[in-house]
């Protein structure tokens, strides 16, 4: 029963991320931070696959996993495979979404980082994530006593900056306000479990 609940819940954090994804960065050349980020900078500069991207770009944190720490390895597989899978099965739906919704810049990066952050923190929260930053914030929360929310956010600004670099300011400000959205939900879903990670 448990295991089933932690598919649902891996399930809708993916759909969460990949919504997020699509419908609310990428039409506005927003980066959310993380493994995500990297691969919105690489789609933004060579309109490369997102989902294959964050494949690729998850591949050297997840071999670190597997010789360190093979159960969080294990945990975080299927978020990486479900959410890549679902940002690219979402993809064409982008038009018709925006067709009958649009937000705006700033709205977009508020709502979109608060659905990333909310995807990831449900999924935090049963021990599964999409690999990639927030893998790696995992096991190094094993070691320091921070809030998950609070790794994932300084991972994320030193992405953001990068491609603030590579893209435009509008970008590094919009994502900014993405991944303060982000963090905050993610550390409002994790702050109940922090007693538990530690215990694991």
């Amino acid at each position: 029963m448990q295991s089933l609940l932690r598919y649902a819940v891996i399930l809708i954090g993916s759909l969460l991320i990949a919504a997020a994804t699509n419908f609310f960065l990428v039409p506005y050349k927003i980066l959310d931070g993380g493994i995500i980020g990297i691969a919105l900078i690489i789609n933004y500069l060579s309109d490369a696959k997102i989902g294959i991207a964050v494949l690729l770009c998850s591949f050297p944190i997840f071999l670190l996993a597997w010789l360190k720490e093979r159960d969080i390895f294990f945990n975080s597989v299927l978020g990486l495979l479900t959410s890549s899978f679902l940002i690219e099965l979402l993809g064409p739906l982008q038009y018709h979404f925006l067709y009958y919704f649009e937000f705006g810049s700033i709205s977009s990066a508020i709502i979109g980082g608060f659905l990333m952050g909310t995807g990831l923190g449900l999924m935090l929260r049963f021990k599964a994530s999409t690999g990639g930053t927030d893998l790696l914030a995992q096991y190094i929360k094993r070691y320091l006593p921070l809030n998950l929310g609070l790794i994932i956010f300084l991972t994320d600004f030193i992405i953001i900056g990068a491609g603030g670099l590579l893209i435009s300011k509008e970008t590094f400000f919009h994502s900014i306000l993405t991944i303060i959205a982000g963090g905050v939900a993610t550390g409002l879903c994790t702050l109940e479990t922090e007693e538990k990670w530690e215990k694991i």
